[in-house]
């Protein structure tokens, strides 16, 4: 039986410290490499192409728009989609290619775990962990959705899936400067989403649910598990809940900047 062919696109916008792990990952797998770049003003673009990549462009209009633009660009059947701080380990790497080779019929897309870096430290607790993604699927089998920032690759109904070995791995975070960026990119995604569904919340729900969110992410999820990393995490996790809300209050207020 021939081969199937694969496609891995990545979306990116600046990325020129992640670009060359990610792609390298792939490269004795991926058939194509395409970078849907949303006009990085660093070396993205230059590492991406001197590996050998695609490199198409187009405005950010979201997550989950820029996703589903990806896939569609993809020249082969099957596809792989990755973030650019993102890499495959070799377990999955293998099982992936042992999906092209038997190309089994039934199953129009693959889920696999990923397994995230913080500051240094894997993370295989506070609810980072297994952290299930839907990633390898044939072309036009599904599409992007959820709530930006937070996209979800959802099969069409009816169709089988199947989950593979090995680990998505993660490097979020270098610094916790880093998260504190990403928490207020975040959150002013998400509080334009809430904002434009007209949700409301009052500052007793707010303090609640960062309370609860810190509960969850060190006790229920088991961050005590990871140590002080767990500690931070589930604290940073907390104050994202906040700076959502907050944000969220300050747009109805006509205040935020």
């Amino acid at each position: 039986m021939e081969r199937a062919k694969l496609s891995v696109v990545v979306i990116t916008f600046n990325e020129e410290r992640n670009i060359e792990r990610c792609i390298r990952s792939v490269q004795d797998l991926a058939d194509e490499v395409l970078i849907l770049d949303s006009f990085s003003k660093d070396n993205t673009k230059h590492i991406a192409t001197s590996l050998g990549a695609r490199f198409e462009e187009h405005a950010f209009d979201g997550h989950i728009q820029q996703k589903n633009r990806a896939w569609q660009m993809a020249t082969h059947d099957w596809v792989l989609s990755l973030d650019a701080d993102e890499a495959l380990d070799g377990q999955l790497s293998a099982a992936i290619e042992e999906v092209l080779s038997s190309d089994d019929p039934q199953v129009d897309g693959y889920s696999m775990n990923r397994l995230t870096n913080y500051c240094g430290d894997w993370v295989r607790h506070s609810g980072w962990y297994p952290d299930t993604k839907m990633r390898l699927f044939r072309k036009g089998k599904g599409e992007w959705g959820g709530v930006n920032p937070h996209d979800k690759f959802d099969l069409h109904e009816g169709l089988v899936s199947g989950h593979l070995k090995g680990d998505i791995l993660h490097y979020s975070y270098y610094t916790s400067e880093d998260h504190y960026k990403q928490i207020e990119y975040f959150g002013n995604i998400a509080s334009k989403e809430l904002y434009e569904r007209g949700v409301k919340k009052g500052w007793f729900t707010i303090y609640l649910k960062v309370f609860a969110q810190f509960m969850k992410t060190f006790f229920f999820k088991k961050g005590f598990l990871d140590g002080a990393t767990g500690f931070t995490i589930a604290r940073m996790s907390a104050f994202a809940t906040y700076r959502k809300y907050v944000k969220l209050k300050q747009r109805h207020a006509g205040t935020f900047a």
